[in-house]
């Protein structure tokens, strides 16, 4: 009996290169994903500097979750522009839905790299 891992078809180095082309796309294409990540860097390498451990967790999970939302919306955007081009109340709903979602990931995301900005601050 073959291996489920090991089964034609799946390669668990070919499933990274697409995570890694599709968080390069969003990147690349979605300014709001950019500079978000461009902020968390040095808030996030100031963390594991200093050895702040939680800290740094916390921000990773805040990073994450505001990624992951981001990513999300964006897609769905993508999609539903694909789907109907031109202007549909239905389609609004949905996009306003993922918009609000990332929205709110985005306020958590800000409020814990402000939090976290500042305490690292207060340590050097």
């Amino acid at each position: 009996m073959a291996h489920r891992f090991r089964t034609p078809g799946y390669h668990p180095i070919r499933k990274l290169r697409v995570i890694l082309s599709g968080l390069h796309a969003a990147v690349v294409t979605d300014f709001s994903v950019a500079y978000k990540v461009i902020l968390s860097i040095p808030v996030l390498g100031l963390s594991f500097f200093f050895r702040q451990w939680i800290d740094a967790s916390l921000i990773l999970l805040a990073v994450g979750l505001m990624l992951i939302s981001e990513l999300f919306n964006s897609a769905i955007e993508l999609l539903c522009d694909f789907v109907e081009s031109q202007q549909n109340e239905q389609i609004r709903v949905i996009k306003d839905i993922a918009a609000a979602a990332a929205g709110l990931s985005i306020l958590v995301w800000a409020a814990i790299l402000g939090i976290e900005s500042i305490r690292l601050v207060q340590i050097r």
